[in-house]
């Protein structure tokens, strides 16, 4: 048996570009025993068997209420700790780092994942995720062979598609009421944000850098900060294009952002420094205005429970005076 199984480029892709984000697409969809479609929009409670339809096109059919969990990304590992699940996870990806408790749970690898590791952690049920199929599907493969439920959660490039997933993995684990809530709680949290972005006057130009090395990277549409910055009323110097881009360091320049918004801070010291520094951005308003802030990259580009902390943190250094208390 092959061991070692490594995640499909989407995933490379993100880890690359997201660095110690660990994550870089996302969650599910799908819906109860009769009907694997949509997630229903509420639930009393938990029933089992339940049969849920996954990124596979596959109909998993969980038995009863799942007493252990191998979460196999971040944001998996995220929304399930948020449902309460935290007792209940046996291991985790070498990129899990949140929250804290995970430093402490056997790791199963990260974009190359150790499947007779995850056999021999014997859980009910494995959250894998749509980022791992191509190079990784041989992996699930065996270890539904192997007799564990392997649920393959879909990726998630919208708020609203975070919202299926945490009521999808809601369902596979019992937990339908939490997950419930903590949408209800999200989506309150996104209103009370846009409510307050109504009243901002003057939009203003934003640059997010994601990563600098070997080239400057940016997101554009299609992305978590494309959506929070549409949702403050921000403008992204990027949104003309597409996913996750390469820029030329003197397009941006040229774009002269009014703000600057690295997410690099968390791996690369004096980051917001080493960005005044660099040829030509002298004459950027950020740099002139002072305007650079460190984001923590995981609020806003992994698709769990912390994206609101990340759409607030945006709108407080972006709008001061309008979100700032």
């Amino acid at each position: 048996m092959k061991n070692i199984y490594k995640f499909g480029t989407a995933a490379g892709m993100a880890a690359i570009v997201l660095a110690g984000c660990g994550d870089g697409a996302a969650p599910v969809e799908d819906q109860d025993v009769e009907t694997p479609a949509e997630p229903p929009s509420e639930v009393a409670e938990a029933e089992f068997p339940v049969t849920l339809v996954d990124a596979m096109g596959d109909e998993v059919v969980i038995e009863e209420e799942p007493e252990s969990f191998v979460s196999m990304i971040p944001s998996n590992t995220e929304i399930a700790y948020e449902l309460g699940l935290g007792e209940k996870m046996v291991g985790v990806s070498d990129f899990d780092n949140y929250p804290e408790e995970v430093a402490d749970l056997e790791k199963i690898g990260g974009q190359e994942f150790n499947v007779e590791k995850i056999i021999s952690l014997q859980p009910d049920v494995v959250l894998a995720h749509e980022s791992g199929l191509g190079m990784g599907t041989e992996g699930y493969q065996q270890l539904r062979d192997a007799g564990l439920n392997v649920f393959v959660v879909e990726n998630a490039e919208t708020f609203d598609e975070v919202y299926e997933t945490i009521s999808v993995i809601g369902q596979v684990s019992g937990a339908v009421e939490a997950a419930d809530g903590l949408i209800e709680e999200m989506e309150a949290q996104v209103a009370e944000v846009e409510e307050l972005a109504a009243g901002v006057d003057e939009s203003k130009s934003v640059f997010v850098e994601i990563g600098s090395e070997p080239e400057l990277y940016t997101a554009g549409t299609g992305t978590f900060i494309h959506e929070m910055l549409t949702m403050i009323q921000a403008e992204n110097v990027a949104g003309d294009q597409e996913g996750w881009i390469s820029m030329d360091p003197e397009a941006v320049v040229a774009a002269n952002p009014e703000i600057i918004i690295t997410t690099e801070g968390g791996y690369i010291e004096n980051a917001a420094e080493l960005i005044k520094e660099r040829s030509g951005y002298a004459d950027v308003t950020a740099v002139q205005e002072d305007a650079i802030y460190e984001l923590n990259p995981d609020t806003v580009t992994r698709p769990g429970p912390r994206l609101t902390e990340g759409l607030m943190t945006l709108a407080e250094v972006i709008y001061p005076e309008t979100f700032s208390e």
